[in-house]
């Protein structure tokens, strides 16, 4: 059988009709495969159509402010990909003219871009044939020649990219690439894939051995971190509130965020004015205080869970400088925070 036409065969009746998908503009392919990183099609489609609408050129991007660019961002998280996105853009348009890299080699230079990003845009938009490896080409291979090698190993990395290579498509690699990463998306799903009317079925080992549900095989991730966060939601008589900048590495830098105190356990509302870091931070100042959610919210990422209060205190004059609370939607936040800011009922 022949694997290559199989697929492209299956995808050129059942490929969903996505934006990106009627353009070879790397800018546009680029800007498409950074967003749906890490992200569902359903989820991403409108921040794609949000960043073309909004910077319709690396120009427009590279001469966007950070700031606006991470506001446009807010929600999908990862933000680090929208910062390399943004200094990426500056870097091509400075740097390159505004000419994309046209090579692998060249692509894979760009802040945020690995080796998947590379091969995809080079392959789609160059006819280079680089080949793609994501969750759902290892899905699929792992599936169709029964590879139990863990995929998040350094011999399972190194073995599915050879294995991806030598099957690639080298006169249509693009709409072989993109037809094999559909067809783990929508055919040969992590669950419940449709085995029945597989145009594979009569070669995949997996089903074959019957443990589809075994494949592929992932190491064991580390162990996630719990944090206690307590935002402190100041709001003073002059409807002023606190709110700064996270200057700090990490997945929020450059984000927005009311002052933060973290504890090693759940705070509670007994225990609120007699912990240090707290009652050092509004040491003479005279407030009141309540509690806006009683049961933590728990905001889970890939390596840590968050269990997050917010905690209201009211003050005739903020003990620093602030913002107008009514400004606190144009910052880009964290959505946790940018959550509450749109349910809390701010005094206007």
């Amino acid at each position: 059988m022949d694997f290559k036409k199989v697929l492209t065969n299956w995808y050129s009746i059942n490929k969903r009709e996505l934006p990106w998908r009627n353009t070879k503009n790397p800018y546009y392919i680029w800007l498409s495969e950074i967003i749906m990183q890490q992200t569902q099609i359903k989820q991403g489609l409108p921040y794609y159509e949000a960043f073309v609408t909004n910077y319709p050129s690396v120009f427009d991007l590279a001469n966007a402010q950070e700031q606006d660019v991470l506001k446009l961002w807010q929600g999908l998280g990862y933000y680090s990909r929208a910062r390399n996105l943004h200094a990426s853009a500056k870097y091509i348009a400075n740097e390159l003219d505004g000419i994309f890299p046209s090579t692998y080699s060249e692509i894979i230079k760009l802040k945020g871009v690995g080796d998947y990003t590379a091969s995809a845009i080079a392959s789609i938009c160059f006819n280079e044939p680089t080949a793609v490896v994501d969750g759902n080409v290892y899905r699929v291979l792992s599936r169709y020649f029964g590879i139990s090698t863990p995929i998040n190993s350094s011999q399972g990395i190194k073995e599915f990219k050879m294995l991806a290579t030598s099957l690639i498509d080298t006169k249509y690699p693009g709409d072989y690439n993109q037809a094999l990463m559909e067809f783990g998306a929508t055919q040969c799903k992590p669950k419940n894939p449709y085995c029945i009317v597989c145009p594979l079925k009569d070669h995949c080992v997996a089903l074959q051995k019957g443990n589809i549900d075994m494949l592929p095989v992932k190491l064991k991730k580390t162990k996630v971190v719990k944090k206690h966060f307590n935002f402190l939601v100041f709001m003073s008589s002059d409807k002023k509130t606190l709110f700064e900048q996270r200057n700090t590495k990490g997945i929020w830098r450059n984000l927005y965020q009311f002052p933060l105190v973290e504890t090693v356990k759940e705070l509670h509302s007994e225990d609120f004015k007699s912990h240090t870091k707290i009652s050092s931070y509004l040491n003479n100042i005279e407030f009141e205080y309540s509690l806006y959610n009683t049961k933590e919210l728990v905001h889970k990422l890939s390596h840590q869970h968050l269990y997050t209060k917010f905690w209201i205190i009211e003050v005739d004059k903020l003990p620093e400088q602030g913002i107008p609370i009514s400004e606190l939607k144009s910052y880009p936040a964290p959505i946790v925070i940018g959550n509450f800011i749109e349910e809390f009922s701010f005094p206007v």
